[in-house]
């Protein structure tokens, strides 16, 4: 692993490219759902189940509904990830959900997840989205990162989903509009 002043590769994934990381996004789901983190799996989750979720990610970048991103650190070690999702409602054109903002417990540190979430906002200007939304588990290092970032805290819904362990965890919705 690179030292801590390491500075990540974020690169955004085209489909085929995307295709020939599966593997390695599904390593970094599986280490934060081993890790604890609460990104809609629980514990007994599969290579196989973690990769066929990454293809169902890949198609949708293949198809334009979604953006995703990777972190590399040292030799193109793929280390993070996070989505954009692009589809919504007609009535939503200016709108993207941000997604699965993932990092290797072994990478944290080093900047990733800010770095990521930098990239995913300029991504989203660039797809023409001005609003973008997401939801954390309540009181995590994420939502610190979001409100150190300028996200606003819309509000918190208890008990909205398990943590991979079967344990209620509440959810806090933030919001950022872009320039």
């Amino acid at each position: 692993m690179a030292d801590k002043g390491a500075v990540p590769d974020i690169r955004e994934l085209t489909g085929p490219e995307a295709r020939n990381y599966i593997p390695a996004l599904a390593e970094v789901l599986l280490d934060c759902v081993r890790g604890g983190a609460s990104v809609s799996f629980m514990a007994w989750l599969s290579k196989d189940e973690a990769e066929a979720f990454f293809e169902k990610v890949v198609q949708e970048v293949e198809q334009g509904d979604r953006i995703l991103l990777a972190a590399f650190l040292d030799d193109a070690e793929l280390v993070g990830t996070v989505q954009i999702a692009l589809a919504t409602p007609p009535n939503q054109p200016h709108r993207a959900d941000i997604a699965k903002l993932l990092v290797k417990r072994s990478a944290r540190g080093h900047g990733i997840a800010a770095s990521l979430m930098e990239q995913a906002e300029q991504a989203a200007l660039r797809a023409g989205k001005t609003l973008l939304v997401l939801d954390t588990v309540t009181g995590g290092t994420a939502e610190r990162l979001y409100m150190r970032k300028g996200w606003t805290k819309s509000g918190v819904i208890p008990n909205y989903a398990l943590f991979p362990d079967g344990a209620y965890c509440d959810t806090t919705i933030f919001w950022k509009r872009l320039p």
